[in-house]
């Protein structure tokens, strides 16, 4: 098991290896910039116990920051994530509390590990009470789509060691190449 990262057991998940990236607004803004990037390669949603959303986006979003919150916009629907201070409207402001529990409070780039080796890649965002915002799945070497491969893919880890070079100055690791197949988890 690699010890860059930090290991632990999530109920219903099995074992993670976290990567906590500053949750600051605009190391957010740039992460998500660089990730929507490659916006036809992943999928994105929250994944929580009982409900997993893996959209996949129809264009190249578009993106704003207003009062806190980055929009990415894609077309006829869109999302609003809360990575900043939000303040509200004048006579309507935001409660600090509120605004607190709102903002992203942790971001971390993840990968789900198996007895081989790394199954799944991916980015996560927390809110202040710690409840997902946002997963991001990144390009998996063992998937094609919706179907898993017979032989994996490795240049499918590009982004996930793109990302990992860029926000934690970490080079690829040889670990992420271990495992044999994909498992759900």
């Amino acid at each position: 098991m690699p010890g860059r990262g930090n290991v632990h057991e999530e109920p219903g998940v099995g074992t993670v290896e976290s990567f906590p990236l500053k949750a600051e607004e605009s190391e957010l803004v740039s992460l998500i910039e660089e990730i929507f990037l490659h916006w036809k390669e992943i999928s994105f949603g929250p994944i929580i116990q009982g409900a997993a959303y893996e959209i996949r986006a129809p264009k190249k979003p578009t993106m704003s920051t207003l009062d806190g919150y980055l929009t990415l916009d894609f077309g006829k629907w869109h999302i609003h994530l809360c990575v900043g201070e939000t303040k509200g409207e004048p006579g309507f402001p935001t409660d600090p509390y509120v605004a607190e529990i709102r903002r992203c409070g942790k971001v971390e780039l993840y990968r789900l590990v198996r007895e081989e080796g790394p199954v799944s890649w991916g980015c996560r965002m927390f809110n202040g009470l710690g409840e997902q915002m946002l997963t991001v799945l990144l390009p998996n070497p063992f998937l094609d789509g919706n179907s898993t491969t017979d032989e994996p893919d490795w240049e499918c880890l590009d982004l996930w060691n793109h990302l990992r070079l860029k926000f934690l100055g970490l080079q690829p690791d040889d670990f992420d190449q271990k495992s044999n197949g994909f498992i759900h988890g």
